[in-house]
C-alpha cells in the first residue's frame, strides 16, 4: 500500500510540473522569465504571430430628453403642467 501511494504522488507531481512548464512562467510560447522578472524572447526559431481579428464598436446612442413644453399661463412643475 505504501508503494502505491507513493506511486500516485510521483505520477501527480509529475503531471501538474509538467503543466506549470508548458505555461512558459506567464510570458506564453516564445519567452521566458529574465533575471529582473521580465519576459524575453527565447533565441531558436522564429515566433510567429497572427493577427487578431478586427472589432469595430458600434457607435454610442445618445438620448436626448425632449424639452417640456407648457401652453401659455401654466408651467412645469411637480412633473406636470401646472397653471400660474
Amino acid at each position: 500500500m505504501k508503494f502505491l501511494f507513493a506511486a500516485v504522488m510521483l505520477a501527480s507531481a509529475v503531471v501538474g510540473f509538467s503543466e506549470a512548464a508548458s505555461a512558459a512562467e506567464g510570458c506564453g510560447p516564445g519567452w521566458y522569465r529574465g533575471p529582473y522578472g521580465g519576459c524575453r524572447p527565447m533565441r531558436g526559431g522564429p515566433v510567429v504571430v497572427a493577427p487578431g481579428p478586427v472589432v469595430v464598436a458600434p457607435a454610442p446612442v445618445v438620448v436626448v430628453p425632449r424639452a417640456r413644453v407648457c401652453p401659455y399661463g401654466f408651467r412645469w412643475y411637480y412633473g406636470r403642467c401646472r397653471p400660474i
